[in-house]
């Protein structure tokens, strides 16, 4: 072999995205030490993106405290990398400022929870320098319209007496006018794409309150007055900004955040692991590649449903190079991966072990060393058995 390409989702609370990579690369050179071997990150655009994302690109961590679900201040981390054009990238996870995790259960009310957080990250990246943004836009634990967000970047969102509404989805009820020149004016020079693979509407039975309300704190009653108040924001959005639609795909991703980073922001809604992919040149790095290494902690039946592995096998099929797949565990229908472009699947456990021992880092460290290498001592003879065969 020549050259292999390992792109590893993170295994969550043992293993970043870099460091499974890097234990797999580890197996590789063992067998092949000669190889090219590439490492870069993956993810879905959920937890762990702005990690992987942020260390795989030769990023910055940026901490700062925000304005959190509940009004109260919380601590965020959101990633800055170059583009490579002199410009910045800033990469966030809008559950660090507006999370379902970030609220008590006892509390769970989308009625008051805000998105305000999430803008003041985007405030705060735009102040840095950065003019891209990569978002993932899951977990949320609000149902405000994205109004939050977007009152902390300068838009105006007012009751009958031209007063500013109050935070989450009352904020919706109360809405009668809505004026967008004191945004922030560097947002025209911004380009944004969400990681979002839901396809909900912003309104309706499929829509962002209907089924996504639930979770969140919503009775049934408050189901159908949110959504109410969402229509009428969709309504007063599309007369200020002509064109807008409440039923685009992904518009009700987040409470409606997707509507609003879609109709304010003009952003681009696409899978999580696409937008990953394409941000690290994956695709680029195929060209020359012998075989494809990617995994992630718990390979099931969910992960052939486009998730961050699955992403990464379609695009090495495309040049019909062979995938591998290495887990911390798998479930009986992981098999169904198969069809999604995974050759075969590998859990990386070698022996019997408690669950903290298996996700302790430097054992699951050595674990996938260990499992890569004797994957590749067959990957070997094969090559030697097709080699010896062309020579008879």
């Amino acid at each position: 072999m020549r050259k292999a390409v390992i792109a590893i989702d993170s295994f969550k609370g043992s293993l970043s995205s870099l460091e499974a990579g890097e234990a797999a690369r580890e197996g590789i050179l063992r067998v092949y030490p000669k190889a090219e071997t590439v490492v870069l990150p993956l993810a879905d655009g959920g937890e762990g993106t702005v990690a992987a994302l942020a260390e795989g690109l030769g990023g910055s961590l940026e901490r700062i405290t925000v304005t959190g679900p509940l009004g109260e201040p919380v601590s965020s981390v959101y990633g800055i990398t170059d583009t490579g054009d002199g410009g910045r990238m800033a990469v966030l996870e809008i559950a660090q400022a507006a999370g379902l995790p970030l609220v008590p259960e006892e509390k769970r009310n989308p009625l008051v929870t805000t998105t305000y957080g999430v803008g003041e990250i985007i405030r705060d990246a735009i102040g840095k320098g950065c003019r891209r943004f990569l978002a993932g836009i899951g977990g949320s634990a609000t149902n405000d319209g994205g109004i939050g967000m977007l009152q902390a970047l300068g838009f105006e969102f007012l009751d009958r007496q031209g007063r500013r509404v109050c935070a989450g989805a009352h904020g919706l009820r109360d809405l009668a006018a809505i004026r967008t020149d004191r945004a922030m004016p560097e947002l025209r020079d911004c380009v944004f794409r969400i990681a979002c693979d839901v396809t909900n509407p912003l309104c309706g039975a499929l829509g962002s309150s209907a089924v996504y309300g639930p979770q969140k704190g919503a009775a049934p009653e408050m189901i159908t007055a949110m959504d109410a108040w969402m229509q009428k924001y969709a309504d007063l959005t599309a007369r200020v900004l002509p064109g807008v639609r409440a039923d685009a795909p992904g518009a009700g991703a987040a409470g409606g955040l997707g509507f609003a980073f879609q109709s304010y922001l003009g952003a681009e809604l696409a899978p999580g692991a696409s937008l990953v992919l394409e941000e690290t040149g994956f695709q680029d790095h195929l060209d020359g590649a012998d075989l494809v290494l990617t995994g992630e902690g718990r390979m099931d039946g969910q992960t052939a449903m486009g998730k961050a592995p699955v992403g990464a096998a379609h695009l090495a099929k495309t040049h019909e190079i062979p995938v591998l797949a290495f887990c911390g565990s798998a479930a009986p229908e992981a098999s169904v991966c198969h069809k999604a472009g995974i050759d075969a699947y590998f859990p990386i456990l070698r022996t019997v072990m408690t669950l903290e021992d298996a996700m302790d880092r430097e054992n699951a460290f050595k674990n996938m060393a260990d499992t890569v290498e004797q994957v590749m001592r067959v990957w070997r003879l094969r090559e030697e058995t097709r080699n010896d065969n062309r020579s008879v």
